[in-house]
């Protein structure tokens, strides 16, 4: 016979599932795959992070809009503090001096203007002392909210925006934390 009419027998195999150990406290065999479905349903660990992280991130940004606010009325004191601290120092003081008339020029500013505020009769005299501190607060608010807007990725306009409401907020908090010890008083003595 001739290779073209011979038969050759070709074994098939019947490709099964293995079996295999699904876990030692249950030890069947059982076919497929995937094993026993795992009890804990939580993901503890990505939960307690997340949960952890929200919460951290909500305290952070609370602590830092709390102290921004704190800090806006002490913009005009600051700046009087480091000019004076920088003048004293190309003037010849040593680092610890420049330092201390800086501290002292910044706090001798401040007290003046609240005493000045709060004793003042004039109303105009106590509006000017205000804008005085409230400009450069508002100022920083609105550099401050400009460049954490920056940060979300908004649009020119929405960045605007929320720095001229920072600017509002800021401003007016220093206003009313320079003018809080002032005392209304009668225009005429009683009698």
């Amino acid at each position: 016979m001739s290779a073209a009419f011979s038969t050759e027998v070709v074994e098939t195999k019947l490709l099964t599932p293995q079996l295999r150990l699904v876990s030692v406290s249950y030890p069947e065999l059982r076919r497929g795959g995937g094993g026993r479905r795992d009890r804990c349903t939580y993901a503890l660990e990505a939960t307690t992070m997340l949960a952890l992280g929200l919460v951290l991130n909500t305290l952070g940004i609370g602590l830092f809009c709390w102290a921004i606010f704190a800090l806006a009325v002490y913009a005009l004191p600051f700046f009087v503090a480091v000019s004076t601290g920088t003048m004293a120092f190309h003037g010849g003081a040593g680092i610890v001096a420049a330092v201390l008339v800086g501290m002292a020029s910044g706090a001798l500013t401040l007290a003046v203007a609240q005493v000045a505020v709060a004793f003042s009769r004039s109303l105009i005299l106590r509006i000017a002392i205000a804008s005085a501190f409230a400009v450069p607060a508002a100022l920083a608010g609105y550099h401050l909210m400009f460049g954490l807007s920056q940060i979300g990725q908004l649009s020119l306009d929405w960045r605007e925006a929320l720095a001229c409401v920072g600017a509002v907020c800021i401003g007016g908090t220093a206003w009313t934390r320079l003018t809080v010890f002032t005392e209304v008083r009668p225009s005429t003595r009683s009698g």
